[in-house]
């Protein structure tokens, strides 16, 4: 079986970006754009938030694992795919693997979002557990890989998954137009170094603005260190989709990208997720509403300013809704 190496890979340009949307147009949902003057207020700015919660399987994560499911050729699909998630990519590839009727693998860690774990089952994947932690699921998706002979499909440090996680920007600023930030919530990556390509081709002087979790900070610090710099630890935090080190081929085009990282804890996190759900239309999961704290924590920097903010997803596990949206800090598990 050829392996398939991520230290090196070969990094999509904008053309990519405009295949996948032809490729994943008849499966993928073009998202609402919602607009709330209660927020535009609390930013002291123009919220232009991207509904990604609304998408196939309630995440963005849909657009870049259809596009690399639809990218394969007869042969690859034949031997199915393969990945390693915490829920969202788990789930948005085994549904891509469903439609196209092929075996889809999922390497889990122990601790997962239980909601997310539900949809990935649901959608036919067989889930492989291993301990939490990036070394452990790589390791153990390499095995799978070895048993299968399936391809991998890595959640954020592949060309084909970044191509389609950019589409969704590609949407937002064909309905919006110029904006002058945007906004995306930041873990492997996938979704900004995608955003940055539809940014650069569709909004030159648009600024990037990267939100992640303050305890998986590796983001923040391989951009301004110049290289980077895993996180030493397994994050604790309520964003349980951006605890991910950033890729390899993320960090080289967000470096490109002169992108900007905030990094957010999760009190705020929470308080943006309870202002986000007083709209029915916004009942986002932590791992989105962490983009709204982030335009929050930087008033001089939108006052004024038309924003765009991605909401990433939309799945909460129902228990831990009260303690969510109470404001109060969830048991670490």
């Amino acid at each position: 079986m050829r392996e398939h190496a991520f230290s090196e890979p070969a990094l999509p340009d904008f053309d990519a970006v405009l295949d996948a949307a032809a490729r994943i147009a008849a499966h993928a949902r073009v998202t609402p754009v919602a607009r709330s003057t209660r927020l535009d207020a609390l930013a002291g700015a123009e919220l232009f938030f991207k509904c990604e919660h609304q998408q196939r399987g309630g995440a963005f994560k849909f657009r870049g694992a259809c596009n690399a499911v639809q990218s394969l050729d007869a042969p690859a699909a034949a031997r199915g795919v393969a990945t390693h998630s915490s829920g969202n990519h788990g789930a948005a590839l085994a549904l891509a693997a469903k439609l196209r009727g092929i075996a889809c693998h999922v390497v889990v860690p122990e601790g997962a979002n239980p909601v997310k774990l539900d949809a990935i089952r649901r959608h036919g994947a067989i889930l492989h557990r291993c301990a939490p932690g990036i070394a452990a699921r790589e390791a153990m998706c390499a095995q799978v890989q070895r048993d299968t002979c399936a391809t991998l499909v890595h959640p954020y440090a592949d060309a084909r998954v970044i191509a389609g996680q950019g589409t969704a920007a590609l949407e937002l600023f064909a309905e919006c137009g110029a904006l002058d930030v945007l906004v995306v919530p930041v873990g492997g990556g996938g979704l900004a170094s995608g955003s940055a390509l539809s940014l650069a081709a569709r909004s030159p002087r648009c600024e990037l603005l990267l939100a992640e979790p303050a305890d998986a900070d590796d983001a923040l610090r391989s951009l301004r260190e110049g290289e980077r710099r895993a996180n030493a630890h397994v994050p604790t935090t309520v964003c349980d989709g951006l605890r991910g080190d950033l890729g390899a081929p993320n960090f080289a085009m967000l470096r490109t990208a002169n992108a900007e990282v905030v990094a957010v804890d999760d009190e705020a996190t929470l308080a943006a997720l309870r202002a986000l759900w007083q709209d029915p239309r916004l009942r986002v999961e932590p791992s989105s509403a962490i983009a709204l704290a982030a335009v929050l924590a930087k008033p001089e920097r939108v006052r004024g300013k038309r924003i765009g903010v991605i909401l990433s997803g939309g799945n909460v596990d129902p228990d831990m809704l009260p303690t969510l949206l109470a404001g109060t800090m969830p048991r670490a598990s």
